[in-house]
């Protein structure tokens, strides 16, 4: 697996902390002794797209944790004593409430003096099975979180930009001895993230159809951003469900629209999408809602995985 330098190695953590729980709570703040010792900011993630935000940002001045371990399913992480321990050693902690309760519990319970909600950095909307393009005319709100606020936010870089720009902001707050530099990289982040807009925008501008289907409601702010319709075969929840009614919904509206793919994404089954897939003659492909990385992701970091997914995109839509 492509596990970033500075995560913490679940395996020799474990190790290391086989002596007790008083053995425990000091291998959990070794990194953050580390990065006091080395007069850097000790920071720990939620998940892999705020990882990349704070190390993007942050650069040497910060050392990083990350809550969810590469190929773990963030939605479904239970933080470990282990992981609690971690928590309450560190300056600060980032994460996305409502998108891994574990973590809102354990970080309302911890005394970490910098909590910045990701969420609350950005606007959330509100998404159902249907988002975007011509689904705001027809959606009738079928399945169980239709209406729920859409927490996949890093999916659109605009969005994903704004919430860059508070992580800025309190990482300056937390250290302003090197502001300068956040805002030196924040400067350089917020060029890559407008180049990745230009090069969506023009990518998707001429396309045979505009809607796509994926097994898991995460590209919601990335349909709208760039006129193109998701339709999804789950919710918000990526284990649940579809409903035979929804099935059928599909299958119809693949042959009358055009579409050629069903998405599924790395860190869950393709079993559904291939069903889809052989009842109507479409092929599937992976669409990466980029909430870990692993040797399975198309790409080493946010911006090339998300380029991926344009390229993926493109050829599912027929570029013109």
């Amino acid at each position: 697996m492509n596990v970033r330098r500075r995560l913490i190695p679940g395996a020799a953590a474990v190790a290391a902390c086989a002596l007790g729980l008083g053995t425990l709570t000091a291998c959990s703040g070794s990194a953050a002794a580390d990065a006091r010792g080395h007069g850097g900011l000790d920071v720990v993630a939620s998940f892999y797209p705020l990882q990349y935000l704070v190390e993007e940002i942050g650069g040497t001045h910060v050392s990083i944790t990350n809550l969810t371990r590469p190929g773990q399913e963030p939605h479904d992480l239970e933080i470990s004593a282990r992981q609690t321990a971690r928590l309450q050693e560190a300056d600060a902690v980032f994460y996305i409430k409502n998108l891994q309760p574990a973590v809102d519990d354990a970080v309302a319970q911890s005394g970490v003096r910098t909590k910045v909600d990701a969420a609350s950095l950005t606007t959330l909307e509100k998404h159902g099975n249907e988002v975007g393009g011509h689904a705001a005319a027809h959606d009738h709100g079928e399945g169980e979180d239709a209406g729920a606020a859409d927490p996949h936010v890093w999916l659109d870089p605009v969005r994903f930009a704004q919430v860059a720009e508070g992580v800025s902001a309190a990482l300056k707050k937390a250290d302003p001895k090197h502001a300068a530099d956040y805002a030196r990289n924040t400067a350089a982040l917020r060029k890559k993230f407008a180049a990745l807009d230009e090069d969506f925008r023009e990518g998707l501008a001429d396309t045979r159809t505009k809607t796509f289907i994926t097994t898991h409601a995460a590209f919601g702010y990335l349909a709208e951003r760039y006129g193109l319709t998701e339709e999804a075969v789950n919710g918000l929840d990526p284990e649940s469900e579809p409903s035979a009614n929804r099935v059928r919904t599909l299958e119809n509206l693949a042959k009358a629209d055009g579409v050629t793919t069903v998405f599924y994404e790395t860190l869950a089954s393709d079993r559904t999408a291939g069903t889809i897939a052989r009842d109507v003659g479409l092929r599937t492909d992976v669409l990466d809602p980029l909430e870990g990385i692993t040797d399975k992701s198309r790409g080493d970091d946010y911006m090339q995985v998300m380029r991926s997914n344009l390229k993926a995109l493109r050829t599912a839509l027929g570029t013109k």
